[in-house]
C-alpha cells in the first residue's frame, strides 16, 4: 500500500484588500463632495459608484473569499452591493414607470440599516488595526448623520454629512494605499497602527 503525500500550497495570490479600500474611499470622497455642496450628483458619480464602488469592491470581496477571510469578503462584497443599490434608487424612477422615488423616510431607514451593518462590523476591526477602526467607525457617523438628514430634512446636517464622509474616504485610501506600499517597500511606509492580540 502507498503511502500518503501530502502537498503543503503557499497562498501567492495578491492581497485584494487595497482595492477594495481604495474603491471604497474614492467613490464614497466623490459622493460626499456632492453632500457637502461643492458638485452636483451627476453621471461621474453614479459611474464611480457602479464600476469602482460597486463591482471593484464585489471583486475584491471574491478575491477575499478565496483568501479564507471571512470579514473581507463580507465587507467589501456587501458595501460593493451597497454602492450598486444606491445607484439603482437614483436610477430606477428614471428608467422605469413603476418605480416610485425612495421618498426621505425610506430613505433614512436605508441608510440606518447600513449604519447598524457597520457598527457590527466595526468589532472586527478591533482585532485588526487602527486604521481600519478610523474607516469604519467614521463611516457609522457617516451613515447615522445622512439618516438624520433625511428624516429631518436639515440640509445644513447633509452638508455637514458631506464633510465627514471625506474624512471617511479619504482614510479609507490611506489604509489601502499603506497595504499598497508597506507591502512594496517590505517596511512601514505609512503606518496602520497593528493591534496587539
Amino acid at each position: 500500500m502507498a503511502e500518503a503525500t501530502f502537498v503543503q500550497q503557499k497562498d501567492t495570490t495578491a492581497n485584494p484588500a487595497p482595492l477594495g479600500l481604495l474603491a471604497f474611499g474614492m467613490t464614497t470622497v466623490l459622493l460626499n463632495l456632492h453632500n457637502a455642496g461643492f458638485i452636483e450628483l451627476n453621471s461621474m458619480i453614479l459611474a464611480m459608484g457602479i464600476f469602482y464602488g460597486g463591482l471593484a469592491q464585489i471583486i475584491a470581496g471574491a478575491m477575499e473569499w478565496k483568501k479564507n477571510n471571512t470579514f473581507g469578503t463580507t465587507a467589501f462584497t456587501s458595501y460593493g452591493c451597497f454602492w450598486l443599490s444606491l445607484v439603482a434608487l437614483v436610477l430606477l424612477p428614471k428608467i422605469t414607470t413603476g418605480a416610485a422615488p425612495t421618498t426621505p423616510t425610506a430613505l433614512g431607514s436605508y441608510l440606518i440599516l447600513w449604519g447598524l451593518f457597520t457598527g457590527g462590523m466595526f468589532f472586527g476591526t478591533l482585532r485588526l488595526n487602527r486604521a481600519l477602526q478610523l474607516v469604519f467607525g467614521t463611516l457609522i457617523v457617516l451613515f447615522f448623520l445622512l439618516a438624520g438628514a433625511e428624516f429631518s430634512g436639515n440640509t445644513g446636517l447633509a452638508h455637514f454629512a458631506g464633510y465627514e464622509g471625506i474624512v471617511c474616504g479619504l482614510l479609507a485610501m490611506y489604509t489601502g494605499l499603506a497595504l499598497v506600499l508597506n507591502e512594496l517597500y517590505g517596511a512601514i511606509v505609512l503606518p496602520l497602527g497593528p493591534v496587539k492580540r
